[in-house]
């Protein structure tokens, strides 16, 4: 009689919790029971609950690892280093730059007026020994690299050339400074470059050309203002070298004399040349003379009329260009 009381007591407190369900004012789900697990038509009545291992909150939580996930969550970033001073910003110390001291006619990779401007392999282009400075600007010429060989200073607005400007300049073979605004050089300002072979000056304002090198090879001065009295008497006399001269589109009234029997080429068009004289390409006291070298001279453009100077010519292997 007693096991039968202990029964009926037992399933009474199973209906309870079935239809009941625990007080929500002392537990409170982590998610709400899906309506699935609740079958009143098949439940078992008289099934034992494991009430040890009942678990009424659904999924199971491993809190080590939770509380593992917010503390890397929560990590504070580190924080600046305390400094009394420390007002949010860092400043770089400052640091006063050496001063730069050059010795421009000592031993060294410019030339002499280097600390006068910027080195001009920054403004111009340098590749092996040639310096192109075309269309730059210029105003002066540049303190070029003492290994300098070529230079070309093309289309600037220089208008003085001085003698310091290729000071050390050994090595330098060709200048090459097409129209720019140069009317003035100085006397000895090419007297230094003892390998120089050409020097290219059309294009400018000169009237007067200074002393130059006997290493010349190749001379254009075309498109000047150059006067006969401006140029050095017989200053091309021992250039032995010299192949090509240039002097059209000047105001020249005579051919400079004596010209080298190396020369090739010889343009004198559009000068005011009125006069050839006999022994400006011949030899008037040797008739068997012949200058096989020149077989190109221009004369064209000039108040010039060449019948009448047969004798002046006759030593040349072809007739000048000009008015017969």
């Amino acid at each position: 009689m007693v096991h039968g009381h202990n029964k009926v007591c037992w399933s009474l407190m199973v209906w309870s919790l079935v239809f009941l369900g625990p007080h929500p004012a002392k537990a409170a789900p982590a998610h709400e029971p899906e309506d699935d697990g609740f079958d009143l038509e098949n439940y078992d009545i008289n099934a034992v609950t494991d009430w040890e291992n009942l678990n009424i909150y659904g999924d199971n939580y491993d809190y080590d690892d939770l509380d593992e996930k917010m503390e890397v969550g929560t990590v504070a970033p580190d924080s600046p280093p305390a400094s009394e001073d420390y007002d949010g910003e860092v400043t770089p110390p400052t640091q006063t730059p050496a001063p730069v001291t050059l010795d421009f006619k000592g031993p060294g990779l410019f030339g002499p007026e280097t600390g006068l401007g910027m080195p001009v392999c920054l403004l111009c282009t340098c590749v092996g020994g040639s310096v192109y400075c075309d269309d730059v600007g210029l105003e002066q010429m540049p303190p070029l690299p003492k290994d300098t060989t070529h230079f070309y200073g093309r289309f600037n607005n220089i208008r003085h050339i001085k003698s310091s400007d290729f000071h050390n300049l050994n090595k330098l073979q060709s200048i090459d400074l097409t129209e720019n605004h140069i009317a003035e050089m100085d006397e000895d300002v090419f007297q230094s470059l003892q390998q120089l072979q050409e020097l290219l000056l059309p294009h400018n304002n000169l009237k007067m050309l200074p002393l130059l090198p006997n290493t010349l090879k190749r001379i254009d001065l075309r498109h000047n203002r150059l006067i006969s009295r401006g140029l050095h008497l017989e200053g091309f006399k021992d250039m032995e070298q010299l192949e090509f001269l240039y002097l059209s589109n000047n105001n020249l009234d005579y051919i400079p004399s004596p010209l080298p029997l190396s020369l090739r080429v010889l343009h004198l068009q559009n000068n005011n040349i009125q006069v050839l004289h006999e022994d400006t390409f011949c030899n008037s006291h040797d008739r068997s003379f012949i200058r096989r070298n020149l077989e190109d001279i221009r004369l064209d453009g000039n108040p010039l009329d060449l019948n009448l100077f047969a004798p002046a010519y006759i030593c040349l292997p072809r007739l000048p260009v000009g008015s017969h």
